[in-house]
């Protein structure tokens, strides 16, 4: 390949028809472009237009993938300016449209790394090719395990780690020259993978045990050799694996679980919303998470340490919370309960009719939560009978039905709204239009983690700290939530996504502050720092 066509091809330096005629003459490319030279004002306007004759979304985000494998600045300019309409499209829900067609839909690698866990020798070699020399500072790996909404996708859940990677461009202002989406395929457990002969990950059931684990050591420990000021991401791993993953890693390289971690934080920041708008405290409300797996166990995790850092014991703060899942409430002899689980189960002498709740509404009649958070991709679970019983006990109910894509949320808005007479207080985890009823427009908070991510793991990076501990994670959660109009009717519990890159860099400097604070960077301004780190998409 010639220079002209090096760089052409190159997304991280194409410029496509805004290359100069100065430009063009140093870089080898006359000739190789027509004559006129456009802005990149000319090139959104004329991208942009393209965009909206798509007629699906699916179409939408095929084209913006066009866009993004060419030219990445093109692409960031465009997001910054449409974010909203974008945010849906590139990442959730769209993007699990785009997971279960990608082997027909396969473009090109954007620039991913491809890893088997059965080939360790090869881990150095691939991270070297296509990290090209780049200085990585941020990666993103999955197994695609545990993908919320959609189950085990294998290597086709890349397009997760690709998606998160915009976002945190888009949203913080990562540079997208130093992230590095990473996939690494153990196999599948999905039996139409298995038998798809389009599939292009490994063919076999998920190598799981010793084998595993050790691949993911020899993983973290190229990328600390080759990337040492990197932040590791971990994305949409398996119930189990993303809680040791996470345990084991923690408190030894900055890295991050953004299903238990960044989960919880948004959750918490939306009840923290809530308490501002219904002037309660967080020490008087009862917490009913339905669906105890990875993400609704991050919540009560996050929820319950605020709890302490409010004054409770541990022994009291637990008992505010109660588990329900496909077993229906939880208890310390209930078979097979996680790690995360049981240090919040229930005893059954705590209730006469302890055999009886084994279903949702019994549970809510049981306990009266004021709280009730949805991660258990039950579509309608959250219906009138249940939602009315929790608003007899309670005259602001929290409710957050989080479950996603579209077709698993436990609740509309619109129907909590009707059924709670404009009382409840809400976050969806997809997007929710504003509500009218009675008279009040109603915002509807959004609890998608891609409204916190981002700032926590720029905050982290731009003082370059040691760790990203539990205090930073709450510093990001109150950020948030400060910035909710409390007395405005129809408020939301947590900011809109339009405003995403104003708060993100709110939510990275009060991350960096907590870093500062807790002596785990050497800097000393985190204003400073995070302005220092910020990318700009100009030419």
């Amino acid at each position: 390949m010639n220079k002209a066509m090096a760089i052409l091809n190159n997304p991280f330096k194409n410029k496509g028809t805004a290359f100069t005629i100065t430009e063009r003459q140093q870089l080898g490319l006359l000739g190789a472009l027509p004559p006129r030279v456009k802005t990149i004002e000319e090139q959104a306007q004329e991208t942009y237009a393209l965009f909206k004759t798509k007629s699906s979304n699916i179409e939408k985000r095929h084209f913006l993938m066009e866009v993004f494998n060419t030219n990445r600045t093109l692409f960031f300019y465009l997001m910054r300016q449409h974010i909203t309409e974008f945010m849906p499209i590139v990442y959730d829900p769209v993007i699990a449209e785009s997971i279960e067609a990608y082997n027909e839909r396969y473009q090109r690698p954007q620039d991913a790394v491809y890893l088997s866990v059965k080939h360790p020798e090869r881990i150095r070699e691939s991270l070297t090719n296509v990290s090209n020399g780049r200085d990585i500072r941020l990666i993103v790996v999955t197994d695609a395990q545990g993908i919320l909404g959609i189950g085990d996708w294998g290597v086709d859940g890349v397009d997760i780690a690709v998606g998160k990677l915009m976002v945190y461009t888009a949203a913080a202002g990562i540079d997208p020259a130093q992230v590095l989406p990473v996939s690494i395929d153990a196999g599948t457990d999905n039996s139409k993978l298995l038998n798809d002969p389009n599939y292009l990950g490994e063919r076999h059931p998920r190598i799981t045990g010793s084998q595993y684990f050790t691949f993911i050591d020899q993983f973290v420990d190229q990328v600390e050799a080759l990337f040492p000021k990197s932040l590791l991401h971990f994305e949409d791993f398996g119930r189990n694996t993303a809680a040791r993953l996470l345990d084991k890693y923690r408190d030894k390289i900055l890295t991050f679980n953004d299903d238990i971690q960044g989960t919880g934080v948004i959750a918490l920041a939306g009840v923290l919303g809530a308490m501002k708008i219904s002037k309660e405290k967080l020490s008087d409300q009862t917490f009913l998470t339905f669906g105890a797996g990875t993400a609704g166990m991050g919540i009560v995790k996050m929820l319950y340490d605020e709890l302490i850092r409010q004054g409770l014991s541990p022994q009291d703060a637990k008992q505010h919370f109660y588990l329900v899942d496909k077993q229906g409430l939880l208890f310390n002899d209930t078979e097979d309960l996680t790690p995360q689980q049981k240090p919040f189960t229930r005893q059954r002498n705590e209730f006469a009719n302890a055999g009886q709740l084994t279903d949702l509404l019994a549970v809510v009649k049981a306990v009266q939560p004021t709280v009730m958070i949805g991660t258990s991709t039950q579509p309608g679970a959250f219906n009138e009978r249940v939602v009315k019983e929790m608003a007899a006990h309670t005259s602001r109910p929290v409710i957050f039905p989080l479950s996603n894509p579209t077709k698993l949320a436990e609740a509309k808005a619109a129907d909590l709204l009707k059924w709670t007479a404009g009382r409840a207080l809400i976050a969806t985890g997809i997007p929710a239009a504003d509500v009218r009823y009675n008279g009040v427009t109603y915002q509807i908070g959004q609890a998608n983690n891609a409204l916190i991510y981002p700032g926590v793991g720029f905050g982290a990076l731009a003082v370059q700290a040691r760790l990203l501990n539990d205090k930073m994670l709450a510093a990001a959660a109150h950020a948030l939530s400060d910035l909710v109009k409390a007395d405005q009717p129809g408020a939301a519990v947590l900011p809109p996504v339009a405003k995403l890159p104003v708060f993100s860099k709110r939510v990275a400097e009060q991350v960096a502050q907590s870093a500062i604070d807790q002596h785990l960077t050497t800097l000393t301004d985190a204003h400073q720092a995070v302005a220092d780190a910020s990318w700009v998409a100009q030419y």
